[in-house]
């Protein structure tokens, strides 16, 4: 227990729940203020591969599995999606920045804009596999995920700036 408590620095832990913390009110009380066409932008995913980058794998993946218990229990729509999908979204970033690509902002974007398209993609399945499939789906997963990119440009600075 010591040893796991030498290795934790408290102050960082403080900050990525105050990170989480903003997230899921800018999330549950400000976005779906900003609507276009009725798709609301969702950075809760950027967020996860922002901590998976720059926490590593396996920290990033216990941070995402924690932001994914709030965010379902905030989305009516959902059981356990995001508790499942948000922990693997960080999980593999944590993994590619590692060993692929680097945490440099580019790298983060194309990161984020597949976690994100990835998420619509999921929260549309229900409907695909209930109504059938229908183009105009697609189309909205992709305005979701495009309208979703200023939020991920929001969520990359904190944990860029407190890991250097």
């Amino acid at each position: 227990m010591k040893q796991i408590l030498s290795k934790i620095n408290i102050k960082r832990v403080l900050y990525y729940a105050l990170y989480m913390f903003l997230a899921l009110v800018c999330q549950n009380m400000i976005f779906p203020q900003f609507r276009i066409f009725g798709i609301c932008p969702m950075a809760l995913p950027a967020v996860a591969v922002a901590v998976g980058m720059f926490e590593g794998a396996t920290w990033g993946a216990v941070f995402a599995l924690i932001m994914g218990v709030f965010a379902d229990m905030s989305f009516v729509e959902n059981t356990t999606m995001f508790t499942v999908l948000f922990p693997a979204i960080a999980f593999a970033s944590g993994f590619i920045s590692q060993f692929f690509i680097n945490r440099r902002f580019f790298a983060y974007m194309f990161t984020a804009f597949a976690a994100l398209l990835i998420t619509a993609a999921l929260q549309m399945l229900k409907l695909v596999l209930i109504d059938g499939w229908a183009a105009n789906m697609l189309l909205t997963v992709l305005l979701q995920a495009v309208f979703s990119l200023p939020a991920a440009v929001l969520a990359y600075f904190p944990p860029a700036e407190w890991i250097e």
